[in-house]
């Protein structure tokens, strides 16, 4: 099951890699914040249950996340992934999926937590920037990482180009990848550590490491 707010490049990378069969499941079903969101429209398109939750509708974030966990759970997803999910989420709610939800965050992380990241890269003079997947815990942004991807910081980058270059050249790759490895029982969350393969993933992998499937 995939949670979403925007456009949906990320969705429309876990829908065709499904289709394609290097993803051993299915997009059980795709929920978002937002009626407007694009990223429901690729769903549909794609024959895929979407459910919409405005977080408009409900008087706090305790509220908001009692009314999400009840969505996800009437789909009984066996995996939850945040992609591109703009909502911060609470400690009991992600202590509901903690093992099995992860989230893509566009930044080398632990660098740039939360919001304007590329804007932030660009700022700081970095020569380097991409993305992480990682397990999703109470700390923003500060779950046990999985996979990055890297590109270069180049001279004539705006924000809209370099999130661009991140999107299309790491994110739609390593997102997939990550759920494929889940899905085939090969990733999971450790004490501290994600674990693949049985391995605690001590840093974080990197494009080298995709399947050829992904690459």
């Amino acid at each position: 099951m995939a949670l979403v707010s925007g456009q949906g490049r990320n969705l429309q990378a876990l829908i065709d890699a499904c289709s394609a069969g290097h993803i051993a499941g299915d997009l059980v079903g795709v929920l978002s914040n937002r009626a407007a969101a694009p990223a429901l429209a690729r769903a549909q398109a794609a024959g895929i249950a979407t459910r919409v939750v405005p977080h408009d509708d409900y008087p706090d974030r305790e509220a908001f996340d009692t009314a999400l966990a009840a969505s996800i759970d009437a789909f009984e997803p066996g995996i939850v992934v945040l992609g591109g999910f703009m909502r911060v989420l609470g400690d009991a709610f992600v202590q509901r999926y903690t093992g099995r939800m992860i989230n893509i965050h566009p930044s080398l992380l632990p660098r740039y937590p939360g919001l304007r990241t590329h804007q932030r890269a660009l700022e700081a003079g970095d020569a380097e920037h991409g993305a992480t997947v990682h397990f999703v815990t109470g700390q923003l942004d500060g779950g046990a990482p999985v996979i990055q991807g890297r590109v270069s910081v180049q001279a004539e980058d705006s924000p809209e180009i370099l999130a661009s270059r991140v999107m299309n050249e790491v994110e739609i790759r390593i997102l997939p990848q990550t759920v494929a490895w889940m899905a085939e029982g090969a990733l999971s969350l450790g004490d501290t550590r994600a674990l693949l393969r049985g391995e605690a993933i001590e840093t974080p992998l990197q494009l080298a490491d995709l399947d050829e499937r992904f690459r």
